[in-house]
């Protein structure tokens, strides 16, 4: 009985470990050091070395940022990588059109010389990083003021990244951690030539579309292929024909073993920001004001986008990547308040802080008054905050759209501004602008933004401290006596801003007599008005409140290191490339409600729904299905299509490598279960889960229903 008691206890401990040891986003070059032993002992069968090394090629080399917010792998020597769908949504929707409409149909090059060239689209290898906190903070002192600091910080950072890339092609990165009590150099190499490959339709890479965003059970298929291109000599080169596909130091082997409950799993990319060590008053201001304000805004921009999308595929087409990105981030908070709820997180954050507080008082009295700081700092921060995000939610995140365009002529007044203009530099400016105006109207259509600008100045009226009211609402409430839409009506009718020929017309031959009309134009103004107040009334005090943010934050984690000196802790996340690692697993949603680990297609069948647009399953991939033509693919019958697992993943971490125990590729990283976004701010080992997608699927739709089995060819597949 005293043995199977123990031994009981035993278990508990190692799952209780195991369990702790999901949480976390690590520092490659670091996990030697903290995190190698756990891995092994949870399945992993590679070294430290083999991940992170600069002597030898390894895992790092062949994991990019793909974009500016994604995360991509090599699968070939040949340069393929693979992301999500929604990473390359932006590409594809480029090159969709009603004739060509690839978003709802799919896109394969059947041939290089049929690959799609992306202007702007980049991708980003990291080469070295180091820890170079001495060298940053050389000649700072504790009695200089955070001015005075901050001013030697931003020399020596300057320097030192100077200095790394000296006489080479690589960029330099530097970026603080632990809130600024430690840093590191990034040496990168970016290539610009980056091409489109192939992508399934949106029927199933982005299936399930925003009914099924955060949500599992999942049965997206969501990825997209693209080519690194590079000059004769392997190095980056702007878009030319005489490029060649990049052989990589590093490509992941493809695996076809699949996952069971309980496997290894490492994800490999870069997590964007994560908040775990900020005080209680930060979540109430999150919880309380914050998310619930912004969601209502997003909640009517969604509703009148959907309404004008369903009614018209053009339009649904047009609005497309601005849909889903309202309602990416929208969803997500509504996940996260609920998440912080159910885990009660504010108060297990004033149960720490009280704690903490009693250390600090006995301990280290330079600590003992740094919440009451933070109260008083969050008291004020909070209304800033709201008006800056909703200043953003007004112009910036798809809001008055041609306020936004108006925005854009700036540049031009200020160089027909000046005492002698330079003809050559506003000539570079106008092809600029007229490139921007082009895509502006691309994907621009009247009535969303007529209706969404009347929305949106009502419920900034509504929501927004009448300190923060721009001038905008003098004009509405005084020549219009209080009517916005006869102020919106106005607005449409005399600027040029809502029509692409006058737009590009005004800019082209732009002159210092064009300033007039400029501050003329009811959208200009409109958009200035807004300006102003964001300008002189809330930057100020927000940058005041954030640098006095910043000092706290750095003050208190270091505070906490102390206070809990043998924890291992991990910094936040901030889009540098991390390792989190899990275990495949299933689990308990709600009361009497459990989650296997894994979707096939059988799940893809039953949601069909041809009225839905979401769930709409294609004819070739029902025919498919009904034939049971599933080649090497097929397990049990059928065809995996997603699996969760522990993974401490975050935005940034969207088409990050999924890797078993050998580091083979088994998966790439897509989402977050909704009932643990918020991981964020708070991990939930219970909850918690990263949405992978299978590669078995991937396979099974290149190879079967896009008839693109030449690029299994190219790739290493371990059977």
């Amino acid at each position: 009985m005293i043995k199977k008691t123990l031994l009981t206890l035993l278990v508990a401990l190692f799952m209780q470990t195991m369990a702790k040891a999901d949480e976390g986003m690590w520092i490659p070059m670091l996990l030697e050091k903290y995190n190698i032993e756990q891995m092994q002992k949870m399945g992993f069968k590679l070294t430290a070395e083999d991940v992170y090394s600069v002597n030898q090629a390894c895992l790092k080399d062949a994991v990019v940022i793909f974009g500016r917010g994604c995360t991509g792998e090599l699968i070939s020597d040949k340069g393929l990588i693979v992301t999500n769908h929604h990473c390359g949504y932006g590409q594809i929707q480029y090159h969709s059109s009603v004739e060509n409409d690839y978003l709802t149909n799919g896109f394969w090059a059947m041939s290089p010389e049929e690959e799609l060239i992306n202007p702007g689209l980049t991708v980003t290898f990291l080469k070295r990083m180091e820890d170079v906190t001495e060298k940053v903070f050389e000649g700072t002192t504790s009695d200089m003021t955070n001015e005075e600091r901050q001013k030697i910080i931003g020399r020596n950072i300057a320097k030192i990244k100077s200095e790394a890339v000296k006489d080479t092609h690589y960029k330099a990165v530097l970026k603080p951690f632990f809130h600024g009590n430690q840093y590191f150099l990034f040496v990168n190499e970016v290539f610009k030539d980056v091409r489109l490959v192939g992508a399934p339709p949106s029927a199933i890479g982005k299936f399930g579309g925003d009914t099924d965003n955060w949500m599992w059970p999942r049965h997206t298929g969501d990825f997209s292929m693209f080519r690194i291109y590079a000059d004769k000599d392997n190095k980056p080169a702007e878009y030319s024909k005489d490029n060649v596909p990049y052989k990589p130091a590093k490509h992941f082997p493809v695996s076809l073993k699949g996952v069971n409950e309980g496997d290894f799993t490492m994800v490999f990319g870069y997590p964007g920001s994560t908040y775990q060590y900020v005080p209680s008053y930060h979540l109430q201001m999150l919880t309380e004001t914050i998310n619930p304000k912004l969601i209502d805004v997003r909640t009517e921009k969604l509703a009148i986008m959907n309404r004008f999308q369903e009614a018209d595929p053009a339009v649904r087409i047009k609005y497309a990547a601005k849909n889903a990105r309202i309602s990416n981030s929208w969803k997500r908070w509504i996940g996260e308040n609920r998440g912080l709820e159910i885990l009660d997180a504010i108060n297990k954050k004033q149960q720490f802080e009280a704690e903490f507080n009693k250390w600090a008082k006995s301990n280290a009295v330079e600590y003992s008054d740094l919440l009451v700081k933070y109260e008083k700092v969050y008291k004020d921060y909070t209304n800033y905050n709201l008006t800056y995000g909703y200043y953003r939610e007004m112009i910036r995140s798809n809001g008055m759209e041609i306020a936004y365009l108006a925005s854009q002529m700036e540049a031009l007044k200020a160089l027909y501004s000046a005492d002698e203009v330079n003809e050559e530099a506003a000539g570079k400016v106008k092809e600029k602008l007229k490139e921007r105006v082009e895509l502006f109207f691309k994907d621009y259509y009247k009535p969303i933004d007529k209706e969404l600008s009347a929305k949106l100045l009502a419920m900034y009226a509504e929501n927004i401290d009448k300190a923060f009211q721009p001038d905008v609402y003098d004009l509405i409430n005084g020549k219009f006596k209080g009517d916005i839409q006869k102020f919106v009506d106005y607005l449409f009718s005399k600027s040029i801003f809502d029509d692409k020929e006058a737009t590009l017309a005004f800019v082209n031959d732009f002159s210092v007599k064009s300033i007039k009309k400029l501050e003329k134009d009811p959208a200009y103004v409109l958009n200035n008005s807004f300006k102003t107040v964001y300008e002189d009334e809330v930057y100020p005090k927000l940058k005041k409140y954030s640098s006095e943010l910043a000092e706290l934050n750095k003050a208190y984690m270091a505070a906490q290191m102390k206070f809990e000196s043998d924890k291992v802790f991990y910094p936040d996340a901030n889009f540098t490339l991390r390792v989190s690692y899990g275990q495949v697993k299933g689990y308990t949603a709600r009361d009497a409600v459990y989650y296997k680990h894994f979707t096939t297609l059988e799940g893809i069948m039953e949601k069909d729904n041809p009225d839905i647009y979401d769930y709409r399953v294609p004819a070739k991939l029902k025919e498919l299905y009904k034939n049971k033509d599933y080649g090497r693919y097929e397990v049990d019958g059928t065809v995996p299509v997603c699996f969760v697992a522990t993974n401490h993943t975050t935005g940034g971490n969207s088409g990050s490598p999924v890797l078993n125990a050998e580091g083979h590729l088994i998966g790439i990283n897509f989402d977050r279960a909704w009932e643990g976004v918020m991981s964020d701010l708070m991990f939930n080992p219970e909850q918690c889960r990263n949405i992978s997608l299978d590669m078995r699927y991937v396979l099974f739709i290149v190879d079967k229903m896009a008839g693109a089995g030449y690029l299994l060819d190219e790739m290493t597949i371990i059977e």
